[in-house]
């Protein structure tokens, strides 16, 4: 296989995951759900978070776990919208779900920038450095708080909606 056009396939579509994961995540924090955003955030997300796992490795690694864990935070999200339709508490088990998901594909992202872009690399070579450490606690509070606003978003708009049928 050539890894080298499979590395640029899968980093091409983690990419699009996570330009779609944002037009989903700030629809939802404007009280908005997009078929077209959701379905191909989900979509390119299952593909980078399987195609992860085809990479040679002698070993698990610390992207198996996170990529794991991401298949797991996306089957729940993507049972709470297309089975349970994001009825009652399935609504906020989408949110929860599809935010954690797309931080995952950030946290992977960055923690790559890090092994491949020189200067980021020259910052923290063996990623246990601070420089290392304040980007992924910062995208971490910065998940939480996207998370948190579309959570908000999200269950008033349903609330709103609930109310304008009543």
């Amino acid at each position: 296989m050539n890894w080298e056009w499979f590395t640029l396939l899968h980093t091409v579509i983690s990419l699009g995951g996570i330009a779609a994961g944002f037009g989903m995540l700030f629809g939802m924090i404007h009280g908005r759900h997009s078929n077209g955003w959701t379905a191909m955030f989900l979509a390119t997300t299952m593909a980078t978070s399987l195609s992860g796992f085809a990479f040679p490795a002698t070993a698990i690694t610390p992207g198996h776990i996170v990529g794991a864990i991401s298949l797991i935070t996306l089957s729940l999200a993507m049972l709470a919208l297309y089975h349970f339709g994001l009825e009652g508490s399935w609504r906020r088990v989408f949110v929860i779900n599809a935010v954690a998901s797309l931080y995952f594909n950030v946290f992977v992202g960055f923690a790559q920038s890090f092994q491949k872009v020189p200067a980021m690399k020259a910052l923290a070579p063996t990623q246990s450095e601070a420089p290392f450490a304040l980007v992924q606690a910062g995208v971490l509070v910065l998940f939480l708080y996207l998370g948190r606003r579309a959570l908000q978003g999200f269950q008033e708009a349903k609330a709103m909606s609930m109310a304008a049928r009543a």
